[in-house]
Formats: C-alpha cells, structure tokens, sequence
C-alpha cells in the first residue's frame, strides 16, 4: 500500500528544464566543415554589428563566414527614445536603426546557424559595425579589415567641420564660404564676438536688400527677393498693428556706414586705427538698430523716405556681393540654425532670428558652452525649391585609404522634402529640417503641391526629370555634381592630418548639401554610419545596391583591379607621398659647421725651432739666413715670384737676437688697456722679403685695432730664431756696433732683456767660432 504512496515534492527544489535539441544532419555538418575550413584557410571570417542584412548576404555570398559579436550587457534604447539620445562625441552617425539586429531571417537556416558556432574561436578578418567604438582599430592586426578610421571625428562632427573648413587655405587655393555656409563655436569666446559683428553686419545688407526689392522695382534684384509670402501658406504668426509708425532714416545711414566700413577693412584702409577708436556704433546703438530692423523685417514698418537711397542702396549691395559670396542666400531675416555638437538625425537642432534669443539659449547651458559644442551657422534663406517645397540631397561616398587619399563618388542620390511649404516666417522644423527622422513625425500639410510624394524623397533621376521640364537638365551634369565633389575632396584634404590612415580600413560617409537658385551645392554637414534603412521606396532601392557596391570596391577590387565597381567612381586619386624608414635614434646628420670669419693667417718666410746652437744648426741658420738676404738688386727671380713684394714695416733692433712669437687659436679675446705696446694691424701681416737697411721709420704707426691687440687668453708664445747673423762693423778687430734691420710679418717683440746669460754667452762663443767678416 506504501509503494503507490505519492511523495509531494519539496519545496525550494529546483526543476530541472529539458531543451529539445534538434538533431543534426551529418551531411549538413560535414557540408558545413568544409565551407568552414575553406573559409578558415582563406581568411574569411566576418562579424557584423547591426541590422545589416545585405552586408552580411554579400559576404556570404563571397564564401564568408559570420562569427556573430556578443551582444552588449547595456540593454539599447528604444526607438522613440532615440531621437533624444546624443550619439558619442566625435561620431555623427545618422543611422536611424542602432538597435540590436532585430529578427534574424538566418536564424531559421540551420547551415549558416551550425557555420557560425564552428568559427565561434576563430578571429574576424572583417568588420561592419555602425559605432566607430564597437571596434579598436589599434589592436587589429594588419589583414582584419573595418569600416571606420580613428580620429574621424574631425569633419564628421558640426564643430569639427566648422574648425576644419577654416584651414582650407593651406591645403587648395579655395574659399570655403563658397559651398559651406559661415559657421561658429558660441562656446569660444573669439567665435562668439565674431558670430556678433557677422549677424549685425549681415541684419545691415539685409535691411538694404528690402529697401532695394520694396522701393526699386529692379528685375535682377526681385529674382532674388522673397517670392513667397507667409501670408498666403497660412503659417505666418499675426503681426502686431503699430498705428503711424515708422522708423527713422538714420536706420539707413547707419546700415550704409557699417558696410563701407567693413569694405575698408578688406581692403586694409583701417590699418591706422588703433584700439582706442570709439566704433561707429556703441552697444547701447546697436540694441536700438537691431530693435528697428526687427520692426521693418518682421512686424512690417515702413522706413520714411528710404526712396532717396534705392540707388546708393543697390550700389553697396554690388560691391558686398563681390566679397562676400554667401550674400545670394542670406535673405532678409537673418535666419540662423543652432545645432548642438555630436548629434545627428537633426535632434537639437533650432532656428532663430534674433541675436538676444541666440546668446540667452546658449548661455544657458553653461555645460555645454565650456566644451563649445554649441554650433551656430548661417541659414540659407533663400535655397533652390521644388512646387514651393524645401528639399536637401544625401549623397554618398567611400574613402578607401588616407595616404595616399582615396575617394569614390556614388553616382546615385535622393533628395528628401519637408512636409510643410517653404516659409522664412515661421521657423517650425517641419518647414526647415529635411531629416526624415523629423519628417515622418509630421503630417503633409494639405496647402502642399500634389505633385511632390507622400514618402518626402525623390531620386536624382526624378529630379533630372523636374530640371528637364524646367530646361536645366544641363546643369545637374554641369553644376551640381562637381560642385558636391569638389566640396567633399576639399573638407577631407583639410581632415587628412587629423585621421589615422590605416590601410586595412574604409568608411562609407554620406553627405547632406542644399542647392541654391542657381544650383550651386552647399555643405551642410557630413555623417559617419549613414542611415541605411529602407525607410522609403527610394531608399529601399538605392541603400542596398550602395552596401553591395562597397563590397566591390573594398574586397574584388582587391583581387581584380578591373573588377565592375557599381555606382562607385574613383574621383580623387592623391599622388603617393614616400615617407622615408625609420631608423632609430642613431640619425647621421651631414653637414659642415658655421664658424666665424677670421682674418687669413700666413705663415713667416723663414721659420725655426729654439734648437740648441749647434754647429749644424747655425750652419743651416746662416744658410737661410742668405738667402733671407733679399734686399738687394740681385736678388734670384724664383724668390720674386714665390714672394711678390709687398708693403712692409721696419723695426732696428740694437741686439742680433730677434724672435718671433707663434700665434695661437684663441676662442675669446680680451683687450689689453692702452699702455700696451704697439703692435701692426692684420692687414699688414704678410710673408715679406728681408733686407737689411739702416732706415729708421719716422712715424711709427700709432693705430691700434681689436684683431692685432694681445690676449689674456693667450697661450705661452713660443719663439722662433729668425736670424743669428747680425750686420757687423770691423774696428781694430774688436765689434764696435751691432745693428740688424728685418723686415717682418708677424709682431716683434723686444726679448733682450729677458734672456738668460746661456744664451748670451752661446751666442758669444758662436760669434768667435765664426770670426768676423768683412762686409
């Protein structure tokens, strides 16, 4: 009865959960080996982070096998929190689907499924992720290709374009406010006062426009002036009714000074005023000005009497448009965009048209004013527009190396339009933003044009088509196109030193401009990881074959060099630059020494060592010393010639003893007071004749300079015994006088008195040996 007794079972006990496991087909698996030790051997294992399904069908399709990352222990946002997320700095990522990989059609394919956990050891030689970060680049080894470059963040962020952009002269003769619109850091103070002087200026050439378009009537001008009016859009904000009142002429006067005074500068007329110059307007003056042109602009009073000035008006704006090229495009409302650093999909992003507003907002986040993320840039009020409708272009591009610099232009685009008619009264995001991100947020306003679609893109094709109705086909071959590409080789070229060219990488970037009435291209901004979601029917044609074509370019290229590169083409090729090896520490650098000039030393005619005096030695003196003899008329032509004659300086000397110092290299010299002894100038120091005479110099020279002066510095003098036969007298054989006469080259110093009595007795027993000689 006890055994069918059911026990209960206990509490707390775990329970065990059994998993079916599906049964693995051998000849799946052993298909499944061999496509991975291939794959293994040839180094293609890959790893994608992100809902990238077309990468990883292209590398399948190739022979590759995916070794699928881990997934991050941070849960990732959800999709309406997204659009207030900043993405990190220095990535401008525009993706619009950085969640995880979401539904994973392969899941369901158990081959690709088995391949993966047989490469889960193996080490990825190819990366795709949409986060710069996912991946470091530093630690890869040669052959593990990624689709991102460090340090990229130097033109793909607002203020790292807006900084970069500036220093375009250095690297291509071209002005960047030609293609990008005029940009400034509020969180640097310089930028900030110039982002001041530049909105006051452009509210000036603003106000002479309307005086220009209200009151001149001139065709030219009316084309470029505020075609459509708020009014009739219904999104104009009621104006204020101000009964009889105008505003002041001087309004005028004071535009008008500001821009000549801002043409002087160009020209350097101002290089005399100095600090201390009151300016033309105070603070004080400029708050009334702004205060009376926002009046005109935007509240619509009337100026009293601005009749008289059209022409002086239409005059100034000539001579601004030919310095400042942006003027086409500013408009009259001084329209600014805020946009605030290291954040894509346009979140953050505002328009405003008062400075006092500008500077509050900004000053507001002192956080971000420290680390100047805040960007202010010029808005073009005035842009190309499809049946009263604002639009921007994404296009692509793909940099495959660094140095030398490499880049691909893709041949296809798409446009994308706001849901709202263009307005610059109102500054709403759904009339100015183009993101779709924004957009799809918005419902089409019913005043809108039927002829634009419901998804808010086009394709460049359809837009060629618009140009073609309108009979400016020509101009997307001629002026768009090589606009947007000379504006992107230009912004890398001035990123070039800023990113760490590695050769196994490559990134594909896509680049946001708007076109102007003339369909000139302007930069607007340029975004790493560019959106490929198929959003829309355009973007679900154009994003795959985009992906499928870097695949072309970035891998068969590398194996075939006449590989079909898709709607990729090479556009800029830089020329190779040879960066010489590195050797060590141990560098060889070649070259002579720079020492200071000195006056030529010669060397005396006659030159001998203090040897004892010898028989030998006074043999060859007295040799010498004849032929030393060289005053005489008969004197041998070899000696003219190895010795030209020269000027010279006699010295007598009332002893037969005659030596002469040896001058040493001496790297300091110090003067000697005044009382020292005379010595000749370095310009009469040369090898002469000797000659014996018994002419006394009359004037001994009295100059002295720095070069013939002694020096403390000096070492001991040696001496050199010039001459030990002196001109002798014969008087009852015993010497009665003792004169000799040299002509010298080098300073002479009287040593008589400073000889030993060796020396003197030796030479007396010299003189004996020798006997006196009849002259």
């Amino acid at each position: 009865m006890h055994q069918h007794m059911q026990v209960q079972p206990l509490e707390g006990r775990a329970r065990c959960n059994y998993v079916n496991l599906r049964m693995i087909n051998g000849d799946r698996l052993k298909t499944a080996k061999t496509l991975v030790d291939k794959a293994i051997k040839e180094k293609k294992v890959f790893s994608v982070l992100g809902p990238y399904p077309v990468i990883r069908a292209g590398l399948r399709a190739r022979g590759w096998v995916e070794r699928r990352l881990p997934r991050p222990s941070v849960p990732q946002p959800r999709r309406h929190d997204l659009e207030t997320e900043a993405t990190d700095e220095g990535d401008s990522s525009d993706d619009d689907d950085l969640g995880e990989e979401g539904e994973r059609d392969d899941e369901a394919d158990d081959l690709y499924d088995l391949m993966t956990r047989l490469v889960r050891n193996e080490t990825p030689y190819f990366y795709w992720t949409t986060k710069r970060d996912s991946i470091d680049c530093r630690s890869l080894r040669k052959d593990q290709m990624t689709n991102h470059y460090a340090k990229a963040g130097s033109f793909t962020t607002k203020v790292g374009l807006c900084m970069n952009l500036r220093n375009l002269q250095w690297f291509d003769a071209a002005d960047p406010d030609t293609f990008f619109p005029r940009c400034y850091r509020l969180g640097a103070e310089n930028d900030k006062h110039a982002f001041i002087e530049d909105f006051r200026r452009t509210a000036c050439t603003s106000l002479l426009l309307y005086v220009l378009e209200k009151y001149g009537g001139d065709s030219e001008w009316e084309r470029n002036g505020e075609v459509y009016d708020a009014k009739s859009h219904g999104l104009s904000k009621p104006r204020k009714q101000h009964a009889n009142q105008r505003v002041g002429i001087s309004i005028i006067d004071n535009a008008l000074h500001i821009c000549q005074e801002y043409l002087n500068s160009l020209e350097h007329c101002d290089i005399d005023i100095t600090l201390e110059t009151i300016p033309t307007l105070s603070e004080q003056q400029w708050k009334v000005f702004l205060r009376n042109y926002y009046l005109v602009i935007h509240e619509g009073l009337t100026i009293e009497g601005c009749e008289a000035y059209v022409e002086r008006c239409k005059c100034m704006l000539e001579q601004m448009s030919r310095v400042c090229p942006q003027m086409e495009t500013d408009g009259l409302c001084n329209i600014w965009i805020i946009k605030p650093g290291a954040k894509s999909r346009g979140r953050g992003i505002m328009c405003m048209n008062r400075l006092d507003e500008i500077l509050s907002l900004v000053n507001a986040d002192h956080g971000i004013m420290k680390d100047s993320k805040w960007v202010v840039q010029k808005y073009l009020e005035r842009p190309l527009l499809v049946h009263d409708t604002k639009f921007d272009v994404r296009q692509w591009f793909l940099v495959t190396d660094w140095n030398p610099l490499t880049v691909w232009f893709y041949r296809e685009c798409y446009l994308r339009f706001s849901t709202q008619p263009y307005s610059t009264h109102t500054l709403d995001s759904s009339v100015h933003l183009c993101n779709n991100s924004i957009q799809k947020h918005f419902q089409p306003s019913p005043d809108r044009n039927p002829c634009l679609p419901a998804e808010c893109m086009w394709s460049c094709s359809q837009f060629r088509s618009w140009l073609a109705a309108s009979g400016q086909d020509d101009l997307w071959e001629g002026v768009v196109v090589p606009g947007m590409q000379k504006a992107v080789i230009q912004t890398l070229l001035t990123a070039q030193d800023s990113v760490e060219p590695r050769k196994a990488s490559f990134e594909l970037y896509g680049a946001d401009f708007m076109l102007g009435r003339d369909l000139r291209p302007w930069l607007l901004e340029i975004n790493a990881s560019p959106t490929m979601a198929p959003s829309t029917g355009v973007t679900a044609r154009l994003c795959p074959a985009v992906q499928e074509d870097t695949l072309r370019v970035v891998l068969d290229r590398r194996c075939d060099r006449n590989t079909h590169t898709g709607g990729f083409q090479l556009i800029y090729k830089q020329a190779a630059v040879e960066v010489p090896q590195y050797l060590g520490v141990n560098l060889l650098v070649e070259g002579t020494s720079i020492r200071r000039t000195r006056a030529p030393v010669y060397k005396p005619l006659i030159q001998s060592h203090p040897d004892p005096l010898s028989k030998s030695s006074s043999h060859k003196s007295s040799l010498i010393s004849s032929h030393c003899i060289s005053g005489k008329e008969n004197q041998s032509e070899e000696v003219k010639k190895a010795w030209p004659t020269l000027s010279s300086r006699e010295f007598t000397l009332e002893k037969s003893l005659i030596f002469q110092p040896k001058l040493r290299k001496c790297p300091q010299r110090l003067i000697l007071p005044s009382t020292c002894c005379v010595l000749p100038s370095p310009a009469e120091l040369h090898p002469q004749k000797l000659s014996h005479t018994h002419t006394q110099p009359d004037h001994p020279p009295t100059h002295r300079t720095r070069s013939n002066l002694p020096s403390l510095y000096r070492p001991t003098l040696s001496l050199d015994v010039i001459n030990l036969r002196p001109r002798q007298t014969l008087t009852s054989g015993r010497y009665k006088h003792e004169t000799h006469t040299v002509n010298i080259s080098y300073p002479v110093l009287r040593m008589q008195k400073y000889l030993s009595l060796n020396h003197r007795l030796t030479m007396d027993t010299f003189t004996e040996r020798e006997g006196p000689k009849s002259s």
